[in-house]
């Protein structure tokens, strides 16, 4: 195995990965660090990789099941691969607020491998938030009222037929995605989940997805929503990846959330995404609490 450098982006998250190629088969010992830092940091960079569709969906079998979002359009002649694509004249991103990937679904995915296939000249980063230190950062008593809680996740009203995607549909005539009966299900998760590999506790609501707690009014949700979602984004719990030809970003949807920036209006970009399948989440229950986390 070719020596890996590992190299953290920020204090909040995010690692850089040096020495690895992922247009080959790897071998055991690369693919473990590959999972421990993706674990550890919550979303990995890889720069200066040159991968076909085929290698990028090699890739990710070599790290487990893919699953196949049924609202994003598909590559063609590749079904397990979405595409995440604004054109020169759309004005509307895809995933341009803060969220977690499939919070939505009864199972959530366990990550995803995004590769950037056509840039801007400039914009269009990417920025990735830390929910297991999002957690921990707050105080105790919060802690504990949280850990009570599960919340009610839906799509209905970003992909659903009443959403402004369709809207747009509508009036342009270009759909951004596709399914949209699919969408009117809704899912409970624990506000506050075991992370499936470490254990840790991590803060499981996101801005996009997440309409309320469990036996709470919207209105009633939407004042500690808010405030979780300020504390969530601070900047000491984030960072930003600035794309690049042959850049790819591979993030842990258990444990964080991503937002890509709309700044690059008239111009393409076109990027390739492969999902990863995941497990059910259980709640945190630490033996000795909140505050052994805190």
């Amino acid at each position: 195995m070719a020596a890996i450098e590992i190299r953290p982006v920020t204090g909040g998250c995010g690692v850089e990965l040096r020495g690895v190629r992922l247009d080959r088969a790897l071998d055991e010992d690369t693919l473990a660090t590959i999972r421990q830092a993706y674990t550890q940091y919550g979303v990995v960079f890889f720069r200066d990789q040159d991968i076909t569709p085929a290698q990028h969906l090699a890739f990710a079998r070599s790290l487990g099941d893919i699953v196949v979002n049924r609202f994003f359009i598909p590559v063609e002649g590749h079904p397990e691969i979405a595409t995440v694509n604004k054109g020169e004249f759309d004005t509307a991103n895809i995933g341009g607020d803060w969220h977690t990937d499939h919070s939505y679904d009864q199972i959530p995915a366990m990550g995803s491998i995004l590769v950037a296939r056509e840039l801007p000249a400039y914009g269009g980063d990417t920025l990735f938030a830390n929910l297991s230190l999002a957690f921990k950062t707050l105080s105790p008593g919060l802690q504990r009222t949280l850990m009570g809680l599960k919340a009610v996740h839906s799509a209905e009203h970003v992909f659903g037929r009443k959403s402004r995607a369709a809207q747009l549909a509508e009036q342009t005539g270009k759909a951004m995605f596709r399914n949209a009966d699919a969408a009117e299900v809704e899912a409970v998760h624990p506000v506050v989940i075991a992370h499936p590999v470490s254990g840790e506790p991590v803060l499981y609501v996101n801005p996009i997805f997440t309409l309320r707690f469990e036996g709470w009014t919207d209105a009633e949700s939407k004042p500690l929503l808010d405030y979780l979602y300020r504390h969530a984004s601070r900047p000491e719990h984030t960072c930003r990846y600035t794309w690049r030809p042959g850049s790819i970003a591979m993030w842990d949807n258990r444990s964080t959330w991503h937002y890509a920036a709309n700044d690059y209006h008239g111009q393409r970009r076109l990027m390739h995404r492969i999902t990863l399948d995941g497990c059910a989440l259980q709640a945190y229950a630490g033996a000795a609490g909140a505050e052994a986390a805190a």
